[in-house]
């Protein structure tokens, strides 16, 4: 069998469905052995390898199937190295393919710089951003490699890993009965004890008057969200989310308060902060939910801190903590037990919340939450949302009413430019679901060659633009601390936006223009069909992102700052 068949038919055997990438000299046998088995698997051409590595992780974060991309060699893999880099910082199981020069016009030792035309050493350079990477040199070593990599991108903390192929082993020959298996260790995770950390929590609880759940997008990877909304019911606990946690919770559910950080909710952040007990779930508290001066991140709370990565409980948020390695695959369900019902230990508390989140709620609300609290409404209840990176993505985090079939996706850690669109791509793909792709007109314009994608294939990507014409995340921040110096952040001083409206009928996409509020609701129709559309948003050029937490300060005390004497009175509720 051809090793690039028996790679197609490894990915087959094991439920992928769709694979993205571009073509290139170096991966001719695989795209060929892809489309040989077309009826089984699906490839999708982008028009970027970064388009590609960007469609693999959507594909995944929505499926929990790994996402596959693959690219040529040189340019080819090095244009997949941000896709690379997001999947590894958000914890996303792809399997990225490269392909590379024949094994012998490689350079191997030499001490020159390349010997075949577009050699690279995509192994060496990736190998920080991924949980393992690998040039394959022998083809009685493909099912090893492939079975190792698919295992360690699925298993533990999840993330990316890099097959990189030569040519002349991709055309080669194997017996598949013959080739070596990779046999995993298990007896590390098996050895967890799951009852003492169901103990443990069930402890700090009963004797616990505040308690908060920190919920991370842990809970999303882990595949448990609805076993965790069940423990959530059951228990009655407020939660507070982080950023890429959003949907773990609807929008609208009593227990959700909101999420924390330096552009959270001023109530996720005053709740939080007011707490006796945090309960941390597959989130690693950074220091954009902790603020920079851990000292004064809720100074009265106990910590207990529940990660799948051991190297993530090391990094110590308090002196006293409580970390507890585990699956919580695994350990979730667990919770799910009458000993939990402790609603009514909490009726005081609970009611301390819901008041903190009335009164600051709409506190720091502008147009532009606004625009997207009004989009949220008309959104169907089992669409896809999709986030880019800026204040387009915090405006999506803070105001879109998320409802109990939506998932939010977005590029949290790496914070990567021209993620939605892409993304909103993969995700369409492991879902077969409509996606609401929210753009900035700065990200949008970084992966814009994808439009032709979704008019090509025409499927249902609604592309939404809030367009401000800047760079408004760091426009914002040259006002506050470079004397309003807008070096290329907006029109008089290098940043020029084209006209979305002729670049939509480039595309042969249908446009619509909105101008305020009011109009929205026109838009309502175009989301609940079966094609591709663009709806640009027109906002001023001047916008804002509130609340903002400034360097130094504890979280629930963002800027605009409150009256002080509204804040104690706050906290006064939270004394009980």
């Amino acid at each position: 069998m051809k090793v690039s068949d028996y790679i197609v038919t490894f990915f087959i055997e094991r439920g992928v469905s769709d694979v993205f990438g571009y073509p290139g000299g170096m991966v001719t046998h695989l795209m060929d052995s892809f489309n040989k088995y077309k009826e089984h698997i699906s490839i999708h051409l982008n028009y970027h390898e970064q388009g590609a590595a960007f469609s693999a992780c959507g594909y995944a974060q929505i499926s929990n199937k790994p996402g596959i991309a693959y690219a040529t060699s040189g340019p080819g893999a090095t244009n997949l190295i941000t896709g690379i880099a997001n999947a590894y910082f958000d914890s996303i199981p792809c399997v990225f393919i490269t392909g590379q020069v024949n094994t012998y016009e490689s350079k191997g030792s030499l001490p020159v710089r390349q010997k075949g035309f577009q050699e690279t050493d995509i192994v060496s350079i990736v190998k920080p951003i991924t949980k393992y990477s690998v040039k394959i040199e022998n083809e009685k070593n493909i099912k090893y490699e492939l079975e190792k990599a698919f295992y360690i991108s699925c298993n533990g903390r999840k993330g990316p890993v890099l097959l990189d192929i030569p040519m002349n082993i991709q055309r080669s020959d194997v017996i598949p009965e013959k080739l070596k298996c990779y046999e995993s260790n298990d007896s590390e995770e098996d050895n967890w004890d799951y009852d003492n950390v169901k103990n443990t929590m069930l402890e700090m609880l009963k004797s616990s008057k505040k308690p908060v759940i920190l919920a991370g997008n842990g809970i999303n990877i882990a595949g448990v969200v609805k076993k965790f909304r069940e423990f959530i019911d059951l228990t009655g606990i407020p939660v507070v989310t982080s950023m890429i946690g959003r949907d773990v919770l609807p929008g609208n559910a009593k227990n959700n308060c909101g999420f924390i950080g330096a552009y959270g909710h001023r109530y996720a952040n005053f709740i939080i902060s007011n707490s006796d007990l945090i309960i941390s779930l597959g989130s690693r508290l950074d220091c954009r939910q902790t603020g920079s001066n851990l000292k004064v991140f809720a100074e009265n709370a106990k910590l207990l801190r529940v990660d799948i990565d051991d190297f993530e409980l090391t990094n110590r948020i308090k002196a006293d903590e409580i970390s507890i390695l585990a699956d919580l695959e695994k350990m979730i369900p667990m919770l799910n037990a009458n000993e939990f019902k402790l609603k009514a230990n909490y009726k005081k508390w609970i009611d301390a919340c819901t008041k903190i989140k009335k009164e600051l709620k709409d506190i720091d609300s502008q147009y532009e939450n606004s625009v997207v609290k009004e989009f949220s409404s008309i959104v169907p209840d089992d669409s896809i949302i999709t986030t880019d990176v800026g204040q387009n993505q915090v405006w999506i985090a803070q105001s879109f009413v998320i409802k109990s079939n939506q998932r939010m996706l977005f590029s949290g850690g790496h914070g990567a430019m021209g993620y939605s669109l892409p993304c909103a791509i993969g995700a369409y793909y492991g879902s077969r679901k409509s996606v609401i792709s929210f753009n900035g007109d700065g990200g949008l314009q970084m992966n814009i060659q994808e439009l032709q994608f979704i008019a090509r294939e025409n499927i249902p990507v609604k592309v939404i633009l809030l367009n401000n014409k800047s760079l408004g995340m760091i426009r914002h921040f040259q006002e506050m601390y470079l004397n309003s110096n807008f070096v290329q952040t907006k029109k008089e001083m290098g940043y020029i936006t084209p006209d979305f409206e002729k670049i939509a009928e480039a595309y042969g996409l249908r446009y619509i223009k909105i101008n305020s509020v009011e109009e929205i609701s026109k838009c309502s129709n175009v989301l609940t069909d079966e094609n591709p559309c663009f709806i640009e948003i027109a906002l001023t050029d001047t916008t804002y992102l509130y609340p903002k937490l400034a360097v130094n300060k504890p979280i629930y005390d963002q800027d605009p700052p409150l009256d002080r004497e509204h804040l104690n009175r706050l906290i006064k509720i939270c004394n009980i």
